[in-house]
């Protein structure tokens, strides 16, 4: 089985930075779906969004791991191994309305 070598990065506790994609709504940008960087709360747009916010943070912060903020999503996907995955005993993402 493969797993995510950067799970101890993840911070269950950040405070998400903004409802929508944060750079998107100081740009005047539009989002398809959103994810939340789980090591310092930064909501970017996912990578079917025009700006791939997202993943443009992580690489530029090196942070690898983000999960869904969409309701009812609860993966994760790390940027660094390529990974998809769920963390069983995870606390629901504090989704947007």
């Amino acid at each position: 089985m493969v797993t995510c070598r950067h799970v101890d990065t993840i911070d269950f506790d950040a405070v998400p930075s903004a409802e929508g994609c944060q750079d998107c709504l100081a740009s005047g940008g539009r989002w398809v779906h959103l994810r939340l960087c789980e090591q310092c709360g930064h909501v970017g747009c996912c990578d079917s969004s025009p700006n791939r916010h997202a993943t443009g943070h992580s690489h530029s912060t090196g942070h690898p791991i983000v999960r869904s903020f969409e309701p009812g999503e609860e993966w994760f996907y790390c940027y660094a191994d390529s990974l998809l995955f769920e963390i069983a005993s995870a606390p629901p993402a504090m989704s947007h309305p």
